[in-house]
């Protein structure tokens, strides 16, 4: 356990490193509680650091010190000093080599950073600070080496994996195995990694654009075996993709993919041995949903992705974290929209932007895409930096066009690989390629907060002039009062009475992307024969709030005519809105509720529309969430949100049942599962139908979910029934149905976490009390982070409904979980406890309830120093 209150580190302090380490050879002798490292470094002095021989300084966190040697001479006790985090060593020359033994207890690693256990396979996390967990060394980005891993084990381990090319293997004197690998690429720390288990292969090949082949293995348990095609699948079509749209080949002889069940996050991607939490590689149609097989591609493209966007060319220090992320993000993005539909991938991603990457800007943990400094560096692991981050990316391909952006990337691959760098050097690259300037771009890395764009126009009949003015703002966040203006990019068309795009510029173009950079600028169309109605940021083309004073009327007709998918969503999603912001404020007044008209027959078009991608139709359909309906108000009053909400979902659901039924009817289908586009949007607007349909608790809707659930032959139909049953279904049907999943499915994790979440999630009363038997079941494992994640996270994150509940036990529960996870995974705990850390935000009782809760986290004890950020600076 770190400092309670540990120190603060700034972007401003940074520093060259003292020493550097041209190579680093690494010997493992596993044993659960008694692992042996020796650690054999090749050092020199900095050049870029000053003159002198300062003492080095190496990170060390929870190890066990044997020895110290400096070319091959042992060095007393007396002559180093060891730190609290870390170890100091005088030292007599330039260039050196540093040999140090320590002792680490894999089993007892229950922070799930550095080297440990893992349901007896010994694995590494060691982005951002894990492999100081390993043993003693520079532990920062900037200090990259040649790496050379031997590990040893007892037989019952046979496979042995770390980063790069087997260059040997053989037997100990003793009856152990080893294996020796050699990275031939210099790295950080950070990237590396060790695998140790009884483990299966699953093995393909791939034949780069040169000709060079590839062969490409993921390893899993046994049981999880027949679970690995889609990720290979997924692999090979990342390698493809990232070939033909930025020219970059794979440089190893092999790729290498680990499926992990204990693990704090999604994938990490270490050079040529990525390791992956299990729930986000491993699938089949009969277990997994068509949402788990889609973000599996695209999570196996985006760790594919950083072999040279984060590993060839790497971040200087971690506050440029969204240099590789960001960027990555982007490109895994950008994949996922090629592979399946652009349109509605381009809504799921904004969909979460707006409801918690707002919302984490509009919080106590605001921060730029860049930060100025942290506490705690996994903290920072935020939607800021990775979306918010890919957003930025985003812009500039927006603002540079497809081919310049390559350009850009080819430019900075260049010129950085091998090299640990900056967000400037990102920049610089795509500005050198193009001959452009993106100076005051550059805000977008050091301002925190969400741009707000207020919009009015002005249309002149006589001229036929229309004046289009924007105004920029950007609210106040912890530390920045004050924000200049950003450099933000409007794409936007302009629609005719008749419904169809205007022409904008004598070449007839239909949209247009303005460069807004000042406070306030205003835009001129010339030679418009109508008054036109704006469809503005299409496509998302900038992470802003837009505010322009819309009439019911002019959202129908964005819904009905606009050329922009992504608008026509926005259009419902704002037309939904503002029949649900009536709806609360006519609760609050004690006033009887009412849905429009208009907003019924607005989503019966779109339900009826057969012109339109039935995917595209489900997410028009959906109405806004909770989570995002409290983002979006300045005090959230959550009791208004959650009574308005189901109010309109249940009246929609009414006065849309025949069509409703006729649409879920229209869509089933008896032909075999098959994870492409096409089937899985089909799939999504049936279930989104079903799910209506049983809002009301029709007892025939009903009984359409209970056969829809004994009958489906995949996943994805499967959990949907069982969704609606657990939400709307009498409680012996759904108890029912819970047990019959269960005890089909109880010997597969990952459907096992489904069922957890299905059940956490529920907006029912009672599921608190649910919440707290799931912890006690069998399948349930507190030190698994996705066993809490499903459960308890899944209470905190996505049951808006049962999670505020007026007399605070919900928050109450989450505080008391999240002081208990502090002192086995500080991580899971200090991202759990960001529920509680707007309590500022919410009306009355409910937000003083929430502070107290997060008061009795800061009240319980010593706690870590991830957690003790977030809490100390949301109770500030």
């Amino acid at each position: 356990m770190k400092d309670a209150q540990p120190s603060t580190v700034y972007l401003k302090d940074y520093r060259v490193p003292e020493y550097l380490v041209d190579s680093t050879r690494l010997h493992f002798e596993l044993q659960p509680k008694a692992t042996l490292v020796k650690s054999q470094l090749k050092i020199r002095r900095n050049p870029a650091a000053g003159e002198g021989l300062p003492p080095l300084v190496l990170d060390g966190v929870e190890l066990e010190l044997l020895s110290v040697s400096i070319d091959g001479k042992l060095v007393p006790a007396s002559r180093y000093q060891e730190l609290p985090q870390g170890l100091s060593i005088p030292v007599d020359a330039p260039e050196f080599e540093l040999e140090i033994h320590n002792r680490i207890n894999p089993e007892d690693n229950t922070s799930l950073e550095g080297l440990y256990l893992s349901n007896g396979m010994y694995c590494t996390q060691c982005e951002a600070e894990g492999f100081r967990k390993i043993t003693y060394y520079p532990d920062r980005p900037d200090v990259m080496s040649r790496f050379t891993t031997t590990i040893v084990a007892p037989r019952q381990y046979p496979v042995l994996l770390s980063n790069g090319n087997e260059t040997a293997r053989g037997t100990t004197e003793d009856g152990r195995q080893f294996v020796t690998w050699e990275d031939p690429f210099a790295k950080p720390s950070y990237l590396f990694a060790l695998v140790a288990g009884d483990l299966q292969q699953v093995e393909d090949s791939y034949t780069t654009a040169s000709g060079r082949e590839v062969k490409l293995q993921i390893f899993t348990e046994a049981k999880n075996i027949g679970k690995c095609d889609h990720a290979m699948r997924s692999l090979k079509k990342a390698m493809r993709w990232d070939e033909e749209v930025y020219g970059r080949e794979y440089d190893l002889d092999i790729f290498m993919v680990v499926a992990v069940d204990h693990f704090n996050m999604g994938a990490m991607e270490n050079k040529g041995l990525n390791i992956f939490n299990s729930a986000c590689v491993l699938a089949s149609p009969e277990t997994a949903t068509d949402s788990t097989f889609q973000r599996i591609e695209s999570i196996v493209g985006h760790e594919y992705f950083h072999n040279w966007s984060g590993n060839r060319v790497t971040c200087r220090d971690w506050f440029q974290l969204s240099l590789k992320e960001g960027f990555t993000v982007f490109r895994d993005a950008e994949f996922s929209a090629d592979m399946n539909s652009r349109a509605v991938k381009r809504i799921e991603d904004v969909s979460m932007l707006r409801t918690t990457q707002f919302a984490e800007d509009g919080g106590p943990m605001a921060h730029p895409v860049r930060p100025d400094s942290y506490m705690e560096i996994s903290n920072f692991y935020t939607l800021t930096v990775y979306e918010k981050g890919a957003e930025v990316v985003r812009m500039i391909h927006t603002l540079l066009g497809a081919e310049g952006f390559r350009k850009g990337s080819d430019l900075y691959f260049e010129r950085h690989d091998g090299c640990a760098v900056t967000c400037e050097d990102f920049i610089k690259a795509m500005e050198d390629a193009n001959g452009v300037g993106l100076t005051q771009f550059r805000r977008w890395y050091s301002q925190a907060g969400t741009p707000v764009l207020d919009v009015t126009d002005a249309y002149d009949e006589a001229t036929g002039n229309y004046a289009l003015t924007v105004k920029q703002s950007c609210p106040p966040t912890p530390g920045q009062e004050q924000k200049l203006p950003f450099h933000i990019p409007l794409a936007l068309g302009l629609l005719g009475a008749e419904g169809t795009d205007l022409p904008l510029d004598s070449a007839g173009n239909t949209q247009v992307v303005l460069q807004v950079t000042e406070q306030e600028q205003t835009f001129n169309f010339t030679g418009l024969q109508e008054k036109p109605l704006p469809s503005l940021l299409r496509d998302f083309s900038a992470p802003v709030k837009v505010r322009y004073g819309y009439t019911t009327e002019q959202l129908l007709f964005l819904m009905r005519n606009d050329s922009d998918a992504f608008n026509r969503w926005d259009a419902s999603q704002r037309l939904a809105f503002m029949a649900l912001e009536q709806l609360q404020s006519d609760y609050r007044q004690g006033k009887s509720l009412y849905l429009p008209e208009a907003l019924v027959a607005a989503y019966r078009s779109v339900l009826q529309n057969r012109d339109l991608d039935p995917a595209l139709i489900a997410e028009m359909l959906a109405l806004p969430s909770e989570q995002t309906l409290a983002e979006q108000s300045e005090q959230i009053d959550a009791e208004a949100i959650i009574v308005a909400r189901k109010f309109a979902r249940g009246a929609l659901a009414k006065a849309l049942k025949d069509d409703l039924l006729v649409c879920y009817r229209g869509l089933h289908s008896d032909k075999p599962y098959s994870p492409d586009a096409a089937e899985i949007a089909a799939r999504s607007l049936k279930n989104t139908c079903l799910t209506y349909l049983c809002v009301t608790e029709d007892t025939d809707a009903l009984e359409l979910a209970q056969q829809q659930f004994h009958r489906a032959s995949n996943m994805t139909d499967s959990a949907a029934a069982l969704g609606a049953l657990v939400n709307f279904a009498e409680a012996a049907d759904t108890e029912a149905a819970l047990a019959q999943f269960y005890q089909r499915w109880r010997q597969d994790t990952q459907v096992v976490e489904l069922w957890f979440g299905l059940q956490s999630t529920s907006a029912r009363w009672g599921t608190l009390e649910k919440v707290r038997e799931l912890m006690q079941h069998p399948a349930f494992e507190q030190k698994n982070p996705n066993k809490v994640r499903a459960v308890i996270g899944g209470f905190a994150n996505r049951n808006f409904t049962q999670f505020h509940r007026a007399d605070g036990s919900g928050f109450e529960f989450v505080a008391e979980q999240v002081i208990a996870l502090d002192k086995l995974n500080p991580q899971i705990a200090a991202r759990l406890v960001i529920p509680i850390t707007r309590w500022k935000k919410y009306r009355g009782e409910l937000g003083e309830k929430m502070q107290g809760a997060l008061q009795a986290v800061m009240d319980s004890g010593k706690l870590s120093a991830d957690l003790y950020e977030v809490v100390s600076k949301s109770l500030a």
